[in-house]
């Protein structure tokens, strides 16, 4: 048996976040999104974050006796318990709602209960006669629990929402016979042309109260900024005079609370509260192996009380790890924006009812979901921000007087978020370079155009697009864009300073695995909650821990189960500029190996690939078991052939030659590279990838005519694979079965 020692070092905090507050601050309050206006500053408004200047909870007068006791009523209704009683500023926040209709910034700690808040609200204004609550909230997930909430203390709940189109025409027929008390929309829901035009005038005038939930994704400086968000100052325009607003949120250190005020332009009320979690119990583990981080996951998991959440940083390993507990005994099932709508909603019942042990889930299970008996988080990878982290392990123990929030530093975790920070921005020429090719044509350009135009990933282009648009730089006419008339220029200043607080944010990360003080203390420090004290339970404070014996056999078992992880390699039946590729041109159903840096079979492969110049014979005998024995292709491959590399002639070359002798079959050398082509990693969507790589290859005319193995190390974009196969199609070979190393098509994540 083998036995993991966890040793943290101590770091100076205070002086380490006095620095890095120091070097951000003169950024503060810009108040200009990426992309944003220059010319039109928005207006700064100020906000009191100044913990001694704040006013104490009650300090201001106390609610009518019987403004108190309707709200104490609902409360009871709305929890099911006689005996309920508020928590501190609750009852105050909805005096300023209700009793003096202000505009109230919330920022309180994961679990305090504002959604009791505004629902008690909603009654209470309703019963004085004002319109429906408007409440923007980002998530799905979210909004099923809110209903259900808001309905078991009679506030008629409905939702406007991409995946309920069929109800969109009763919930406005009950909007227009005032039948409904609260509608719910995403943010994205203000993006869309006929419900702005149609429905947010209507619902707006009428609105008694705008919420505004996770109010942090308004802000880019927060962890989770959201362009769509930034149309919401277009509701406060319609909403009529004297209407309360609220904007909530957990997850606001003092730069977001200001920003969110500029972005809105409010004269907003803060109450804030302490961000401690009470007997929430904080470790931290640098566990740098994914097979050991797997192993101490079936070891402790079954040991701890109750239910809870594994998040990890990419649906591919949400996946990885589910199944990997699935066949050690643990009930899980994997959760991520991917997962069907319906399997959402299961999954999401199963973990509040405690019919599942653990869902491995990434953020899309997040804000909002609210389960107070879940007993444990744990992050299979680290997060990139102490806020982002501190907004999911607070999902843990909310009605539990005890629960584990617990934190695995891995190998991966620097690459994934490094990831996340190149792609957060769109590139300052790609943008300028947009708007000036709108402003040139006279017809206005699809999505599909501007990828033929520029070498950006679609996701990256839908985002560009939605930041242009939210900042008024160009306008969207059905599914075409335009140039406005609006003066636009790129904020460099903006975008950079995201960008430096995004890697100090991960230095703070590094800083809090290696903490010897109180973790409770600390990430409060980084939320600039200066009220908590130390937690006395974290591993640091109790000096007790998570010492965990890992078994070698496990270990290994775990080894395997990485190594397991091949993919289908599908084949392409269009071209990306129209036409379908012909059936007896196109490649059959292939494989990869693995996935690049998978923590199997893909690190042995980006060792060899950039490092050492040969590939590993353990990747041959992995790569011939898993073609004669979990895949076995039909009609099975006579022989072998290669993608050849101008760059690096003999890798790939030298590797296919063994694995074909490993197959027993002959490998023939009957493809060649014509022309140059730029890596296709470089090459960010179908139109660029193919262009690439069309007319670069030639096959050799006295081909084999048997089935054949097309054997690549990289499998990116596909394309390479496509027209290779249809160059051996063409020249007479039979069925074309591509095999390939790994996989590296980008990171799949919420």
């Amino acid at each position: 048996m083998a036995t993991w020692i966890v040793l943290l070092r101590g770091v100076n905090v205070g002086g380490r976040h006095k620095l890095t507050t120091t070097r951000l601050s003169h950024h503060r309050g810009t108040g200009t999104p990426p992309g944003g206006n220059l010319s039109h500053p928005r207006r700064r408004v100020r906000i009191m974050t100044d913990r001694s200047a704040e006013p104490e909870s009650g300090s201001h007068s106390a609610a009518e006796p019987r403004l108190a006791g309707e709200a104490l009523e609902l409360l009871r209704r709305l929890t099911g318990n006689p005996a309920a009683e508020f928590r501190p500023d609750q009852l105050e926040t909805i005096e300023r709602l209700v009793g003096r209709r202000e505009r109230v910034l919330l920022v309180q700690r994961t679990g305090w209960g504002k959604s009791a808040v505004y629902f008690i609200a909603t009654r209470m204004l309703r019963d004085r006669g004002s319109g429906p609550t408007l409440l923007v909230s980002p998530l799905l997930a979210l909004m099923r629990n809110q209903i259900e909430a808001a309905r078991r203390m009679g506030v008629r709940a409905e939702t406007i929402n991409s995946a309920n189109r069929e109800d969109w025409e009763r919930v406005l027929e009950c909007l227009a016979a005032d039948a409904v008390d609260l509608l719910l929309i995403s943010p994205e829901r203000l993006a869309n042309p006929e419900f702005r035009s149609d429905v947010l005038p209507k619902v707006g005038s009428r609105s008694g109260l705008l919420v505004v939930d996770e109010a942090h994704c308004i802000s880019d400086w927060g962890h989770d900024f959201r362009p769509d968000y930034r149309r919401i100052t277009r509701v406060l325009g319609l909403l009529p005079a004297g209407v309360p607003v609220l904007c909530c949120t957990a997850t606001a250190n003092d730069r977001v609370v200001d920003d969110v005020a500029n972005q809105l332009g409010l004269s907003l009320a803060p109450v804030r509260g302490p961000l401690r979690r009470p007997g929430l119990r904080l470790h931290a583990l640098e566990m740098r192996s994914q097979a050991q981080r797997l192993t101490w996951l079936a070891h402790v998991i079954p040991n701890l009380p109750g239910t809870g959440i594994v998040y990890c940083l990419t649906i591919a390993d949400t996946e990885r790890v589910a199944e990997w507990l699935k066949s050690v005994g643990i009930l899980a099932v994997a959760y991520s924006g991917s997962t069907d709508s319906d399997e959402r909603i299961e999954t999401e019942r199963d973990l509040l009812s405690n019919d599942v042990k653990v869902v491995v889930a990434t953020s899309a299970l997040g804000m909002g979901f609210d389960k107070p008996d879940l007993s444990f988080v744990v992050h299979y990878q680290s997060p990139g921000s102490p806020i982002a982290y501190y907004q999911q392990v607070g999902r843990a123990g909310r009605g539990l007087s005890e629960s584990w929030g617990i934190l695995f530093r891995g190998n991966e975790d620097a690459d994934i978020q490094d990831f996340f920070i190149r792609s957060a921005f769109p590139p300052a020429d790609l943008a300028e370079q947009v708007v000036a090719r709108l402003a040139k044509r006279a017809v206005p350009m699809t999505r599909d155009d501007l990828l033929e135009s520029f070498n950006v990933r679609r996701g990256q282009i839908e985002s560009l697009l939605k930041n242009l648009e939210v900042d008024g730089a160009i306008e969207r006419v059905g599914s075409h864009w335009t140039r406005t008339l609006r003066q636009w220029s790129y904020d460099h200043e903006r975008v950079e300073s995201v960008t430096a607080l995004r890697i100090a944010e991960q230095e703070e990360m590094l800083e809090y695995v290696a903490t010897g003080g109180c973790r409770m203390q600390l990430l409060g420090s980084y939320l600039d909650d200066q009220t908590s004290e130390p937690c006395g339970i974290c591993d640091n404070c109790s000096g007790s821990g998570f010492e965990v014996s890992l078994d070698p056999g496990t270990v290994q078992r775990a080894v395997d189960h990485l190594r397991r992880d091949e993919r289908i390699i599908e084949p392409r039946q269009r071209l990306p500029v129209g036409g379908s590729i012909p059936i007896d041109r196109r490649h059959e159903q292939g494989r990869s190996l693995s996935v690049w840096g998978d923590g199997g079979w893909g690190n042995l492969v980006q060792t060899g690939k950039q490092k050492s110049g040969l590939f590993d014979g353990q990747l041959v005998d992995a790569a011939a078991d898993l073609i004669r024995n979990r895949w076995d292709p039909e009609p099975s491959p006579t022989w072998v052939t290669f993608v050849p590399s101008r760059q690096n002639p003999g890798l790939v070359a030298d590797f296919a030659g063994r694995l074909a002798a490993s197959l027993g079959l002959p490998c023939e050398d009957v493809v060649a590279k014509i022309r140059d082509t730029e890596p296709q990693k470089t090459m960010q969507n179908s139109p660029q990838q193919y262009r690439n790589v069309q007319n670069a290859f030639e096959v050799r005319a006295d081909v084999p005519a048997g089935p054949v193995l097309l054997v690549d190390d990289i499998v990116d974009s596909r394309w390479t694979l496509a027209v290779v196969g249809m160059e051996l199609r063409e020249a007479g070979t039979g069925p074309v079965f591509p095999f390939a190393l790994t996989d590296t098509a980008g990171r799949s994540v919420q």
